[in-house]
């Protein structure tokens, strides 16, 4: 069980990026967080993993409060959280295999990882998590050669080496086209339902969310503006979230 209670972040120039943000979910849920560009979508799943400071609040994985965790404990607990990006976050000069393999590092000694000397077990488990991505046949290719959806795929693949229990991703089809999109989501969805890897995924089109959401979390200027289930986002609850202009767009 992830808690978020009564969370907030303030930057260092004034910006309220999260206010007062509080929700619950439950092993084995795919949580999508609505909402639009500058919403607090990122902030919030940054601050999960403490990549983000929150300013006030607690976060609370498992009965462990992520914020008050020391940095010895924090290592260990972000062992077990995943995250993909939404630009990738690949080193696009070295090989996907590297890339990949750069997922294990709490767990492999460091002088192994500064000469790239990865044990073959290790070697092993990333070709593993590459073929369930689909791209085993792409190990020996530089990042920085791969499609967009593609790069996305090694990030999940990437993300797999923790052998998480809690994945974050923040915007993961955002630069990606439709058919794109529903590929990479139909990936962390197989690893929610197959794996009961709890999945908290920021979104921007509510048709995605219908399609795998099973709860949702709709962000507005920071604030919490809807919880429930994608069926009870009514046009009302729509223009909640984006503003009374907005239309809804449908990914094919």
């Amino acid at each position: 069980m992830l808690k978020v209670e009564n969370l907030t972040k303030t930057y260092d120039d004034g910006t309220v990026a999260l206010k007062d943000v509080s929700f619950e979910v439950p092993d084995g849920e795919f949580l999508v967080i609505l909402g639009l560009s500058g919403a607090g979508k990122s902030t919030l799943l940054r601050c999960i993993n403490r990549l983000i400071e929150p300013t006030e609040g607690k976060i609370i994985w498992n009965g462990t409060d992520i914020t008050t965790a020391s940095r010895e404990g924090l290592r260990e607990i972000r062992r077990h959280i995943g995250m993909v990006f939404q630009e990738f976050n690949l080193v696009e000069r070295s090989s996907v295999m590297t890339n990949v393999l750069s997922g294990r590092l709490g767990y492999v000694k460091a002088w192994r990882t500064i000469l790239h000397n990865f044990p073959k077990k290790e070697v092993n488990r990333a070709l593993k998590n590459l073929n369930r991505v689909g791209i085993a046949d792409l190990a020996n290719k530089r990042a920085d050669e791969l499609s967009g959806g593609q790069r996305q795929r090694v990030g999940i693949a990437r993300a797999l080496m923790q052998e998480p229990h809690l994945m974050l991703a923040d915007e993961p089809v955002a630069s990606l086209d439709p058919v794109l999109a529903h590929s990479i989501l139909r990936y962390l969805e197989q690893l929610n339902q197959e794996d009961g890897i709890t999945v908290l995924c920021s979104l921007h089109f509510l048709d995605l969310v219908r399609r795998y959401a099973s709860h949702v979390v709709g962000l507005k200027d920071g604030q919490v503006v809807f919880q429930g289930i994608p069926e009870d986002i009514t046009d009302q609850r729509f223009k909640e979230i984006y503003g009374e202009e907005a239309e809804q767009i449908t990914v094919t």
